[in-house]
């Protein structure tokens, strides 16, 4: 996550309690994640984070230098979360390999019907405004998606393992096709608010991989 460097002057004053310190932080991060879920970059206002967050501008600029600076330090900790939640499924071996890909998918419905269809991906929406941001967001959203799709190709590879995936597939490939389809299904998702476009995805994405097994 970004820091400020301490040979900067800081602007508002810290809390003095450094467990304050950090909860201020982390209650800044919660609400910019929560409102880049639902709405885009250039639709958050500063005003909108500080409101939800219940917190004074001036203690803002203490941690962030400005919104840019923020906006980084939420695609870190979205990523974080991603990335823990996609191990918490992927990572169950107590279940096949193709299983554990199904569990995330019908947790990404549960949550998205959770909150009304009104939040979807961090990343997703931050790279439909990718040609007006800073050039090191499309870098940091790259990145991040790299890293996902590092995981569900790790998990097909268990799943090729297990007789579900021809031994010859592109599991590389297959994984890009995941994540270029699933961005793709939960945007949808939020214009219908439904999860049918989840479930239509992934079970087209399952049945392709079932035909390219049985073909070999």
């Amino acid at each position: 996550m970004d820091t400020i460097s301490t040979s900067k002057p800081r602007r508002g004053r810290p809390p003095k309690d450094p467990r304050a310190h950090g909860d201020t932080r982390e209650t800044l991060i919660r609400a910019g994640l929560e409102l880049l879920t639902s709405q885009g970059f250039a639709a958050t206002g500063l005003d909108s984070v500080l409101k939800l967050a219940g917190i004074p501008k001036g203690s803002f600029y203490h941690y962030f230098d400005s919104k840019e600076a923020f906006g980084r330090a939420l695609m870190d900790a979205y990523d974080a979360y991603f990335c823990a939640m996609l191990d918490r499924w992927l990572l169950d071996d107590t279940r096949p390999a193709l299983e554990r890909l199904a569990a995330f998918v019908d947790n990404a419905k549960t949550g998205m019907a959770r909150y009304d269809y009104t939040r979807g991906c961090l990343v997703g929406n931050l790279g439909l405004e990718v040609g007006v941001l800073p050039d090191d967001y499309r870098i940091r959203l790259e990145d991040a998606l790299q890293g996902w799709q590092t995981r569900v190709r790790a998990c097909l590879g268990e799943a090729q393992q297990e007789g579900r995936i021809a031994q010859n597939a592109d599991l590389d490939a297959l994984a890009a096709f995941f994540w270029i389809g699933w961005e793709g299904a939960v945007l949808r998702a939020r214009v219908v608010r439904d999860a049918a476009p989840l479930q239509t995805f992934f079970q087209g994405f399952v049945a392709g991989l079932g035909s390219a097994a049985s073909a070999q």
